[in-house]
């Protein structure tokens, strides 16, 4: 019982929680943005069956990241050069969801592969290594502030610009495509604007746990609602508080901020899984329809 108290007390020490929150004011502010590209953008991802593309994104992101570490260059830059080839890659030979998959399922360890090997050959902090993986929190200075803050600007813009077109093409393709509409070109261009938001999200939760910004908020959302508007307000809400909350959090042990990211989002989907499932058992039942009774005379 002692020993579980101490892990309590180191994990939750907010005896200085005021000077700590001056230093990463920054990082709440790269975590709000990133939960409102990450909460709109994440629906259209579920709708498109890309869930498992973010983890080959995420991870060529990953190795992009780990050599401009080793070459000392901007890590935001490298992390971005390598989603940007890895959505082009899955956007140009993946139209299918099954040849999509095996491309993503090679890439996957290809580049995890590569990142593991920069790293390895990297001689600085271990500490810039363990952050490309799970985050970190007070990593982000203005300079890259200001760089996120953009890129997280081209991507709400890019969506805004292509939401009706990309809502067709994602809900049915075949038909979209009858009516003229560039199918092809919009899922390239949702893949680029898919990587950007990969890229800056790296910076934040860390290279293996993008989902819980890009796909556990949409996905909560759309268990408990299926209106095209309150989906992705929805979906941007779960993702601001899964991210800020994950970094006031972490602040008290001086943690990476992954683990209570996570924790949060899965619990705000089981939440809604929970609020769906009883929903839908409430509409079945008053669906329901009594057999009338036939008495025979």
């Amino acid at each position: 019982m002692n020993e579980l108290i101490d892990l309590l007390s180191a994990l939750f020490d907010f005896s200085d929680y005021g000077e700590l929150l001056a230093l990463v004011r920054n990082s709440i502010i790269a975590g709000a943005v990133l939960g409102i590209v990450g909460g709109l953008i994440g629906p259209f991802v579920m709708s498109r069956d890309l869930a498992f593309a973010v983890h080959g994104i995420s991870e060529l992101s990953f190795a992009g990241a780990s050599a401009a570490l080793l070459l000392g260059v901007n890590v935001v830059a490298g992390s971005l050069g390598g989603s940007l080839i890895a959505a082009i890659i899955i956007g140009m030979l993946g139209s299918r969801a099954r040849e999509r998959n095996s491309i993503v399922g090679v890439m996957m360890p290809f580049g995890l592969g590569l990142g593991i090997l920069f790293l390895a050959l990297y001689e600085g902090r271990t500490a810039n290594k363990f952050g490309l993986l799970t985050g970190q929190i007070v990593s982000v200075d203005t300079p890259q502030l200001g760089l996120l803050v953009g890129i997280g600007a081209i991507v709400i813009a890019g969506l805004a610009v292509m939401w009706r077109p990309l809502t067709f093409a994602s809900v049915d393709p075949d038909v979209a495509r009858a009516r003229a509409v560039p199918v092809t070109t919009i899922s390239i261009a949702f893949m680029v604007l898919l990587a950007l938001a990969t890229a800056i999200s790296i910076q934040i939760v860390g290279a293996l746990l993008v989902l819980a910004l890009l796909v556990t908020p949409a996905a909560a959302a759309m268990r408990v609602t299926a209106s095209p508007f309150l989906t992705p307000l929805l979906s941007v809400v779960f993702a601001v508080v899964s991210v800020v909350g994950g970094i006031m959090l972490s602040l008290g042990g001086g943690l990476p901020i992954s683990p209570f990211v996570t924790s949060i989002s899965f619990a705000i989907y089981l939440v809604c899984r929970i609020v769906g499932w009883r929903r839908d058992r409430s509409g079945a039942s008053g669906r329901r329809v009594k057999t009338p009774r036939v008495v025979m005379t």
